[in-house]
């Protein structure tokens, strides 16, 4: 029975009221506000008009209070009992955090973390007919003032003793809103007789003609004299059974059951760019007598996942290999989709992971510093192909692994969402933390941290024993970066740059004090090319958000370059970061227009540079996860999409640098040298040639060459090589942009300029533009000269347009088409189209 929908909420001051008053099944509530549950109190608030939109303005700060209080959720429903062998539970997927649960004005028992669900057994306790269910919720200082203060947790000291997502205590990329309510869905089950307590299903074998599928079944029995079975079975995609089993359960209260299924020639679950993403469907019934009791109905994928940490030749290595294939992963860091996490409906999820499939990333890394991802996210990872690196809730802090209790918490949670999470195919990696491990000895070596590495217990053995345990199916990595000296050692597992945007000096090694370059050369983005990591987890730059998504959420008068207001879109320390990237890119902006402008250009041409470079090097380089995909709220952070889910130019950037097939020109002005590379991050080779032309911004065409293209599967190849000199024909860098395009086989067209935007010598340009309603499309052609970064802007969120951030030669028209995720007309009131060098 769900009991999801609208609850009524009240608040009072901590202590005010008895507890049982307010639980009473009596109370008159009629007064209460209503509120949707699943959800959280903010929204709610929002939604009733009570307080502004946090999101506006500086409105954040004028929500504090809410954090302060004591809430209440208040429920009734109607229930009809069956026979006296039933079973009874009520289930919170999600309690944020410090709750107290009544039935029926009886208090059941107490949660103490949001990131998983709570089960209550409530057998003694529903009736016939009327039900009342309350939920206290505390203000988190009750159960934090009094704790220890460890010496580091970053952006607040508050929150390691509190089980709830970090960001909600404020990040370097979102505001402070700190949420509290039933953020999970609430249900009431029925059992009789027995129970499936949980179901594991991996692969343990797969060839091409048969696959091994272990299932492994825990029973908890009620009535211990029936006999008790488990029907299992593993439906095709195409709707026919593949394979099925009878298992008997032992005696006992818990029992656990377990068989392996033959799959012949199985369909293999890939990501969507090296195949189909094929998903079985597993269903488990539990019979008790004969009698189906309880049943148990999931997708599922047949596939292997490793992680390789030595090459063929014994070298380092950190790779992804997908059914015996080698993956490079192409992707972005995912952060919760929305500051008000329960009440993000989701649809927002499916939106976000589609984008990332258009932009052909294969794999998403769910950031420690959120939750442990609803459902939803991994059901839609599974049915698009796109892998998960999922962290563990343990962000760039010490936490204190000294309280038992704490551990034990720990613990309940890892368990917990280790079994809600193990069947999903796209699940590829548990990882333990974020940054701790690299951070901790930074800081230690910096002096800001004298007191033992709290937490270490956590990554290091708690984790490890739980995994051995309940999966095995997948590997395990103790933190993002760790391995080699330093933790951020680039020969050795993973890497986060962050020498390109925050400045940090490398080399560097374990015990060293960090260094910062808050310069010009510090920052830049050419610092990618310096580095040969073997699998780069982090990285990234700021960029505006769009036009709509700012100008929304800010105050009128205040939407202009240096107000007050934008200043707070902006979360991170050291606001200089952003203009040096500009300042050695593109200059620095001196208006509203050429900000918004001129970071993203930086943001896409950065990360085309980078990521470039990463994957020529993929014979080392086996992965780049940028910093970030997406924004819990209206503001300016490192995020390909924006709060009101309109892409950047990144995005627009990424569907060509992440493409499968990659042309990329890999240019060295102090050697005069251009080499054209091909990548292929397919099974297939493919054979053709690569076209270089070398224009002026006027489209004359002042060199071109063909090179023969030998493209060898999952490779990167070099396939021709030229003189500056030879390429320019007399003219000068600036004033050139240089073309590759493919014969032969399949690749998106790829341009490189040879100079910074600041010193390239554009001709003022006009653009002529034709906006077709009926057809959902506009059309622009470049007059005089060559137009950069064609900007579309609607006054319109979630809306996608099939390209956008793009430049057209004179006389070259780009039909662009404008539509809605969900269907339906697009108004193109409004629409207005620019570029940088037109005015």
């Amino acid at each position: 029975m769900e009991l999801n929908g609208l609850w009524r909420i009240h608040h009072v001051e901590a202590g005010e009221k008895r507890p049982l008053e307010l639980a009473a099944p009596g109370l008159d509530d009629r007064f209460w506000m209503t509120a949707k549950v699943p959800g959280d109190i903010h929204s709610a608030l929002v939604e009733r008009k009570v307080i502004d939109n946090p999101y506006f303005g500086h409105n954040d700060l004028k929500s504090r209070w809410i954090e302060d209080k004591e809430w209440w959720y208040r429920t009734q429903f109607e229930y009809r009992l069956g026979d006296k062998e039933e079973k009874h539970e009520l289930i919170f997927e999600g309690l944020d955090t410090f709750a107290t649960v009544f039935v029926n004005g009886l208090e059941i028992g107490t949660t103490s973390n949001a990131l998983m669900g709570h089960t209550f057994d409530v057998t003694r306790i529903v009736k016939n007919g009327k039900n009342t269910i309350a939920v206290k919720l505390d203000p988190l200082r009750l159960h934090n003032r009094d704790k220890e203060q460890l010496q580091w947790s970053s952006y607040t000291k508050e929150r390691p003793w509190v089980r709830k997502a970090a960001m909600n205590f404020g990040w370097d990329w979102g505001p402070r809103i700190v949420t509290v309510g039933i953020w999970g869905g609430v249900r009431l089950v029925r059992y009789r007789y027995a129970k499936l307590d949980s179901v594991y299903a991996r692969t343990v074998e797969q060839a091409a003609e048969q696959a091994t599928v272990r299932v492994d079944i825990e029973v908890k029995r009620y009535e211990r004299k029936r006999a008790t079975a488990c029907e299992v079975r593993l439906v095709a995609p195409g709707g026919e059974q593949a394979a099925s089993a009878r298992i008997p359960v032992g005696a006992g209260g818990a029992a656990v059951a377990s068989a392996d299924l033959m799959v012949t020639e199985p369909k293999l679950w890939w990501t969507h760019d090296l195949g189909q993403p094929e998903l079985y469907r597993l269903i488990v019934e539990l019979l008790s007598d004969e009698e189906v009791v309880d049943r148990f109905e999931q997708d599922f994928g047949i596939r292997t996942i490793e992680l390789q940490l030595e090459d063929e030749q014994g070298r380092p290595a950190f790779a992804f290999v997908l059914n015996g294939v080698k993956l490079f992963a192409k992707g972005a860091n995912w952060i919760p989709v929305d500051n008000m996490i329960g009440a993000a409906p989701d649809r927002r999820y499916t939106d976000l992971i589609e984008l990332s499939v258009e932009a052909n990333m294969n794999m998403l890394r769910v950031w420690a510093g959120g939750i442990y991802e609803k459902d939803i996210f991994f059901r839609e990872c599974d049915r698009l192909g796109v892998l998960v690196w999922q962290d563990f809730a343990f962000a760039n802090a010490l936490f204190p692994d000294f309280n038992r209790d704490f551990m034990e918490n720990v613990r309940r949670e890892v368990v917990y969402n280790v079994k809600r999470l193990r069947n999903h195919a796209c699940l590829a990696l548990w990882c333990g933390n974020n940054e701790i491990d690299w951070l901790y000895d930074m800081k230690t070596s910096g002096g800001d941290i004298t007191c033992p590495f709290y937490g270490e217990r956590i990554y290091h053995e708690l984790i490890p024993e739980v995994l051995e345990e309940l999966d095995d199916s997948r590997p395990y990595w103790p933190s993002s970066p760790f391995g080699g000296n330093d933790a951020n050692d680039p020969d050795a597992g993973d890497r986060h740059n962050w020498q390109v945007w925050h400045g940090s000096v490398y080399p560097r090694k374990s015990g060293e004090a960090p260094i910062l370059d808050y310069s010009i050369e510090g920052v830049t983005f050419k610092n990618y090319k310096k580095d040969f990591t073997l699998f780069s987890s982090e990285f990234g730059m700021h960029a505006s958000a769009n036009r709509y998504t700012l100008q929304r959420h800010i105050p009128a008068g205040e939407f202009y370059w240096g107000s007050a207001e934008m200043a707070y879109r902006n979360k991170d320390t050291a606001h200089q970061k952003g203009i040096l990237l500009m300042e050695g890119y593109t200059g620095i902006p001196q208006d509203i227009e050429q900000y918004m402008k001129f970071s993203m250009l930086t943001q896409a041409e950065g990360l085309k540079f980078g990521i470039e470079h990463y994957r020529r090097n993929k014979k080392r380089t086996s992965g780049s996860l940028v910093w970030q995909l997406n924004d819990s709220w209206p503001g300016t952070s490192w995020s390909l999409i924006d709060y009101e889910l309109l892409p950047k130019a990144s995005y627009h950037y990424a569907k060509r640098f992440y493409h499968p097939v990659l042309l990329s020109l890999d240019y060295e002005p102090e050697q005069g040298r251009l080499a054209v590379w091909v990548v292929n991050d397919r099974i297939e080779s493919y054979r053709g040639s690569v076209r270089l032309q070398v224009l002026d911004f006027y489209g004359n065409e002042l060199y071109a060459r063909s090179f023969p293209a030998e493209v060898p599967s999952n490779g990167a190849v070099q396939v021709g090589e030229l003189s500056e000199t030879e390429a320019l024909a007399g003219k000068p860098a600036d004033d050139v942009v240089v073309k590759l395009t493919a014969e032969g086989f399949e690749a998106p067209a790829n341009t490189a300029y040879l100079c910074d935007q600041k010193d390239l010598r554009l001709p003022a340009a006009s653009l002529k533009i034709v906006v077709n309603e009926q057809e959902q499309s506009v059309s622009v052609t470049a007059i005089g000269g060559m137009a950069r970064m064609v900007t579309i802007d609607l006054p319109q969120g979630n809306v996608r347009f099939s390209d956008n951030f793009f430049d057209l030669m004179p006389g070259e028209t780009a039909k662009v088409l404008v539509s809605r995720p969900c269907g339906g007309a697009v108004p193109l009131q409004g629409l207005q189209v620019t570029a940088i060098n037109v005015k």
